[in-house]
């Protein structure tokens, strides 16, 4: 795969996609109330965007690598604050189980493109 530009990314646009999940349930109702929970879960859903953008920017492959699991571990954090929402009756098993899915989907799309550049002879992917 020869990506031009971050955006060109699945996993992030992926990211994005939960993101945008993220800030649409927590703006409403009691979990807008809940300024720290909300403000967490906001952050880690755009710390996983930021570190697939950064780690693109970077260049090569080992800081790509090494970003992309700083992503996964805002991911996994972003989970973690939904089954708090979940638990406070701030959102629905419905809306959580979409975000969970769009999580672990887009975990999935990294762990995957973690192996193929890590198995690759290259020293960049965006040739």
């Amino acid at each position: 795969m020869i990506a031009k530009k971050f955006e060109d990314l699945i996993f992030w646009q992926k990211a994005r996609e939960l993101t945008k999940l993220v800030y649409s349930y927590s703006k409403n109702g009691a979990f807008q109330k809940d300024f720290e929970l909300k403000d967490q879960i906001r952050r880690s859903a755009v710390s996983t965007m930021a570190n697939i953008a950064e780690g693109f920017g970077r260049g090569g492959n080992k800081e790509l690598i090494q970003f992309l699991f700083v992503a996964n571990g805002s991911l996994t954090e972003t989970l973690s604050h939904l089954y708090a929402a979940l638990d406070q009756e701030y959102i629905d098993d419905k809306k959580f189980r979409t975000a969970y899915d769009k999580a672990d989907e887009t975990t999935r799309l990294i762990n995957s493109f973690i192996l193929s550049i890590d198995k690759s002879n290259k020293h960049g992917f965006k040739r």
